[in-house]
């Protein structure tokens, strides 16, 4: 377990480097989608797989709408990749900020975070995530509605911004 934990953070990392330090939008919606699969990967080994699988699916989505929309708005033909000077340079300044971050607060780190849901008690008859999914279409119902309404209000704005023809408001740029 703990070397796939180790896999999976060493994973978020390196997509965390290369979405900050690449400014064209395709290879930054790759590694956001790196960055969910390895985020949700961490979920699972902590034991909620339930919420894993369900965050990826509706981030995989959202990121399906997004890359989209900023693939249609920047369509460049030659797009800077990971391996140009400028891309390595931000890489290389990141990598060595994180390292200085991780190399101050290692103590305190250590083992802070050791432990997953399944370990919080031996005769638990339900999972973590279940209960916690349980709670959410009960108590939070609302908030899933107004999530909904957001997410379909939200869907309309990209619509309308990357409409065809002359009656779009960003077609022009």
């Amino acid at each position: 377990m703990c070397f796939m934990m180790m896999v999976c953070l060493t994973g978020m990392i390196v997509g965390l480097i290369a979405v900050a330090s690449n400014p064209s939008p395709y290879f930054g919606a790759l590694g956001l989608v790196m960055v969910a699969g390895m985020g949700c990967g961490v979920l699972v080994q902590y034991g909620s797989p339930f919420l894993a699988l369900i965050l990826f699916l509706i981030y995989l989505g959202g990121m399906l709408v997004v890359f989209a929309y900023s693939a249609a708005l920047a369509a460049e033909p030659f797009p800077e990749t990971w391996g140009d000077r400028s891309v390595m340079g931000y890489m290389l300044m990141y990598v060595v900020s994180l390292l200085l971050v991780s190399s101050t607060f290692r103590e305190q780190w250590s083992g802070a975070f050791s432990g997953s849901a399944d370990e919080w008690g031996p005769f638990y008859i339900f999972r973590a995530d279940n209960g916690g999914v349980a709670v959410m279409y009960s108590e939070g119902g609302w908030m899933l509605v107004v999530g909904a309404g957001v997410l379909l209000l939200t869907l309309f704005v990209v619509l309308e911004l990357t409409r065809g023809l002359n009656r779009g408001a960003l077609r022009a740029v």
